[in-house]
């Protein structure tokens, strides 16, 4: 499978703006310290993770759903991404809070349940933000 990918380039200090950019060109934005610490209206790095997280939240229920033979009509899934100063200094992520709402024909609680909480477990978004090796190649251009 490949390898998926974005781009950012920042200019400028703390008063300074990034431009993102992901290979299909279906994503793509500025975001500054405004927009991620104050109100500032524009995106962020946690926004663009709560959307990564409940679009394969979404997805993996549904693929789980489907191998028991359930189709879902709906699936509304909002992803709450907490940032907070860290001890030590800096800024951590400490918890995503997904909210689901789903509509999916014959389905009993139970199984519901189930299927919801194995795709929260599996869906390789939820794995990723559990703790990846992440791999650095960094170059200082002269």
């Amino acid at each position: 499978m490949p390898a998926r990918q974005a781009d950012t380039t920042w200019q400028g200090g703390k008063d300074g703006s990034g431009d993102f950019e992901t290979e299909s060109g279906q994503i793509e934005g500025t975001f500054r310290f405004p927009t991620r610490f104050e109100d500032e209206p524009g995106t962020n790095p946690e926004e663009l993770i709560g959307a990564a997280h409940s679009g394969c939240f979404s997805m993996q229920l549904t693929a789980f759903l489907e191998e028991e033979g359930y189709t879902p009509d709906s699936l509304q899934t909002e992803a709450d991404v907490h940032l907070k100063p860290a001890d030590g200094g800096g800024f951590e992520i400490p918890r995503i809070d997904l909210t689901l709402t789903a509509e999916i024909p014959d389905i009993d609680e139970e199984t519901f349940d189930d299927l919801a909480q194995n795709a929260k477990e599996n869906c390789p978004v939820s794995k990723a933000l559990a703790g990846p090796d992440i791999t650095l190649d960094a170059t200082l251009k002269s």
